[in-house]
């Protein structure tokens, strides 16, 4: 079994790094093959530019549609192909990575830009011709897990805190990249209140995580609804009879019991 570790944080000594590092011995003890990209010790260039594709077919197309063409032709930029191929072989990716202006730092963003092109991570089409998307993708099967710092109290993160509920919050990345590729999204790993006075909690969240890796293989993924099991109608609507009255986020998570 291969995982892949992704860090992003610029210190090398600082709590997203030290988590990691727990995570990677811990996977490895567990019989994981560990690979890493520590973006920031990698140096990655988060930026998405005309160099990534090699000399581009047609440069007046989009960018996603100049990716889709690049990766079919084998002219990517040689770093992205790097990471793509670590994709392939993990069946495993956890994310270690701080809680800025309530989302990723822009060198993680960059990375997902750049390495999950079209015809790679999505933009695939089924039998039929339906594009593969949402709980489907070029990603399909690989389970993701965000280990995420954070500065402000647990109970800022909480349904009624005022940051917002962490599943919602990371919404855009759990249910917009890992889902949309066909990943299998986790229950985010949050370690909040890093920020407060005293904080003295290292001990705690190493046992923590370590218990939360050890048990990982056995660990069910968030249960979104899949756009091809006819949830949502050609609209990209949640039918009328699923999540009745109700409205926001929370309505793509199915319910074991909910009649279809």
């Amino acid at each position: 079994m291969d995982a892949l570790l992704v860090t992003a944080h610029p210190a090398a000594r600082s709590l997203t790094a030290a988590l990691a590092e727990v995570t990677a011995k811990t996977l490895a003890d567990n019989g994981y093959a560990v690979l890493t990209s520590d973006l920031y010790a990698m140096g990655w260039n988060a930026a998405v530019t005309a160099r990534d594709f090699g000399t581009p077919a047609h440069p007046e197309l989009p960018i996603a549609d100049q990716s889709a063409e690049a990766y079919a032709r084998g002219s990517l930029s040689e770093d992205i192909v790097a990471e793509q191929e670590k994709l392939r072989r993990a069946s495993l990716v956890v994310f270690h990575f701080p809680l800025w202006w309530y989302g990723m730092p822009a060198i993680l963003k960059g990375w997902f830009d750049r390495v999950f092109v079209k015809g790679f991570a999505f933009g695939l089409k089924d039998a039929s011709g339906r594009t593969r998307k949402y709980g489907d993708g070029g990603l399909a099967g690989k389970r993701a897990l965000v280990v995420i710092t954070a500065g402000d109290r647990e109970t800022a993160f909480d349904p009624r805190g005022i940051n917002g509920e962490a599943g919602e919050l990371f919404f855009p990345f759990l249910h917009g990249i890992f889902w949309y590729t066909g990943m299998r999204p986790l229950r985010p790993h949050l370690v909040a209140g890093t920020d407060r006075p005293g904080w003295d909690r290292f001990g705690h969240e190493v046992d923590r995580l370590r218990t939360r890796l050890a048990g990982i293989d056995g660990e069910s993924p968030l249960p979104y609804r899949a756009l091809a099991d006819g949830d949502y109608d050609a609209d990209r609507h949640l039918r009328p009879s699923l999540a009745a009255g109700r409205s926001g986020l929370g309505i793509h998570l199915g319910a074991a019991d909910e009649v279809r």
